[in-house]
């Protein structure tokens, strides 16, 4: 006797299913799963690969910090330096700029003449 629905042949599975397209669907599943898997894993590995990345620039840039102050301070002693010297007597200043000045052309003069 036949029923209503099922064709001749077919032997039924769970929830009215064949067993053997229940088998297809649930090895594709287990494929697919398994890609999943393997693409976490990838993903766990390259964001582990970013935080360690991260950890060390932030550290490089802590470092910069300290040399770009320290730098910092030491433009700020020169520049005082400056202020002082600037506030003395300008025919001083203006000797040794030209005495500086002639010094360096002779330097000049000297390294081109010996070639």
């Amino acid at each position: 006797m036949r029923r209503a629905g099922l064709s001749e042949g077919t032997a039924t599975g769970n929830y009215g299913y064949a067993n053997s397209g229940y088998s297809v669907y649930e090895e594709e599943n287990e494929k697919l799963a398994e890609s999943l898997r393997s693409k976490v894993t990838a993903i766990k590995s390259l964001s582990i690969e970013i935080g360690t990345e991260v950890k060390q620039q932030n550290k490089m840039l802590a470092e910069m910090d300290d040399d770009f102050d320290s730098a910092g301070g030491f433009l700020g002693a020169t520049m005082g330096r400056l202020k002082t010297l600037s506030r003395g007597s300008q025919t001083k200043l203006l000797c040794y700029m030209i005495l500086f000045s002639l010094f360096v052309f002779f330097v000049i003069y000297w390294i081109i003449k010996l070639r």
